[in-house]
């Protein structure tokens, strides 16, 4: 009998199309693909989707700045977050768009008219908030200053009749979901800042406009004066990358998701709360984790345009290449909370770990094995450290903790480091093969579990090992 291989789906929050990429999204996707490279690792059967976020009063607005057409300057923004794929080495299989008419637009459809179906989407008139810069409708207590605490802008006051979504009556399934842990959030302490949402009361939600006011949307299947709100749309994205309207052979393989990766500013409202509620309507399965990452700030500050201080991910990996932008972003930056990016810390990290740590082992053993018939070979002298650094890095990758993994590595090149100065193996002896064996095996075993996270360096030491010839890694930065 046929065994049937495990499958693993995971997802990204889908790109906002309103400006080009930035640090903090290359953060998640590098993340997303680091979880995606090691189960496929692991042997299971993997789906890793990412894209963009199309429509909205924001994107139209931004494109009308610059005198261009919204699909104009969707297609273009679209295309910068595609890129993204091969200058961070990402392995996604998918990449989908919100203005797909064949993929995306009749699975929102299918939402849609399920979702009402079910009784829950109805049309009632609204006055209230809302926020364009988060897309949404905002209540008066959680201003600051009379401002959106976020975009800090006054929202404008909006009366209209809308369609609503029914969130109140899956109140307390959904807090009866998460503190049983079937959905799970990660870290705890968004879980619990989720329960204190749900605890506050769950109001339905907008989720169409006026299209005299937003046109540029999917229009409401059975209403041709409103468009699909913009937040409820894109969630289905996680649906129409498997086909969920046709009821394809990917949505039977693959839904639901194992992870989704996202923001903590986009969790509770949508993610934590809307999205899975949405779920419940549509008697589909719920994801099985949400893995909720913290910012990237510059210099202690929120990277924005105004402030000139957003850092961009094409120059980051064309300054210092690809790997490198990888391994800041994985060890720096805590997995779930905020960090913070600066060039000095960069380099400083750089240098430290990459060219002197890394590089520099690296280098050492392969000069040291160019001159000897050597090959890798799990003494015992050796692999009892390595297996603990193994167990550690596996415990780490299984709870997120992606620092902490890259850390349990360095570990045991500093153990390696330490081993060729005790055991001298430039020095002929009976046991200078042995060591510098030893050595080889350590450093095989570093560039297997390195695979996830730095998948060109890994391919570049396990060449070496196979030519026996060194090459510099890592280049010192001056």
């Amino acid at each position: 009998m046929v065994r049937k291989k495990k499958k693993f789906y995971i997802t990204t929050s889908i790109a906002y199309a309103n400006a080009p990429a930035h640090i903090g999204f290359a953060q998640e996707v590098i993340q997303a693909d680091v979880l995606a490279r090691y189960h496929r690792l692991l042997g299971e059967d993997t789906f890793f989707l990412t894209g963009t976020d199309e429509h909205g009063g924001k994107v139209a607005k931004a494109a009308e700045e610059i005198g261009k057409s919204p699909k104009e300057f969707v297609d273009e923004i679209s295309d910068k977050f595609r890129a993204l794929k091969e200058i961070l080495n990402l392995s996604n299989d998918d990449f989908i768009r919100t203005t797909d008419k064949k993929r995306h637009w009749p699975s929102v459809k299918k939402v849609w008219l399920k979702l009402k179906e079910n009784g829950d989407i109805y049309k009632k008139k609204y006055r209230g908030l809302y926020c364009v810069g988060c897309e949404a409708f905002v209540k008066e207590k959680d201003l600051v200053g009379g401002k959106c605490p976020v975009h800090e802008k006054i929202p404008e006051v909006i009366e209209e009749e809308n369609y609503f979504f029914r969130l109140s009556k899956y109140q307390d399934q959904l807090k009866t979901i998460i503190e049983a842990e079937k959905l799970k959030i990660i870290p705890e302490t968004r879980k619990n800042e989720l329960l204190s949402f749900i605890n506050q009361g769950l109001e339905d939600t907008s989720c169409s406009r006026s299209r005299e006011k937003l046109e540029w949307g999917i229009l409401v299947p059975d209403d041709k004066t409103q468009s699909v709100y913009v937040w409820l749309e894109a969630l289905v994205n996680y649906l129409s990358a498997l086909d969920y309207a046709t009821n394809g052979d990917k949505f039977k393989k693959f839904w639901s998701p194992d992870i989704h990766c996202i923001g903590k500013d986009i969790f509770i409202r949508f993610h934590g709360s809307l999205w899975p509620a949405m779920l419940l309507s549509l008697k589909l399965e719920l994801p099985k984790t949400i893995f909720v990452h913290g910012f990237v700030t510059v210099g202690g500050q929120k990277m924005s345009k105004s402030l000139g201080n957003v850092v961009d991910p094409f120059e980051l990996v064309k300054k210092y290449g690809t790997d490198a932008v990888r391994y800041f972003l994985l060890r720096e930056i805590p997995p779930t909370e905020d960090g913070d990016f600066t060039y000095q810390k960069f380099e400083q990290r750089y240098n430290a770990d990459l060219a002197s740590g890394l590089g520099n082992l690296v280098a050492r053993v392969m000069k040291m094995a160019e001159k000897k018939v050597t090959k890798p070979s799990s003494q015992m002298a050796i692999k009892p450290r390595i297996d603990k650094t193994l167990r550690n890095y596996k415990r780490a990758l299984d709870e997120f903790k992606f620092n902490t993994a890259l850390i349990s590595i360095w570990e045991l090149i500093s153990f390696c480091d330490r081993y060729i100065e005790k055991e001298r193996p430039w020095e002929k002896s009976e046991r200078q093969l042995s060591i510098i064996n030893n050595l080889l095996f350590a450093i095989a075993n570093i560039a297997e579990m390195l695979r996830p996270f730095l998948p060109e360096t890994s391919e570049r030491i396990f060449r070496q090992i196979k030519n026996k010839k060194s090459e510099i890694l890592f280049p010192r930065l001056k």
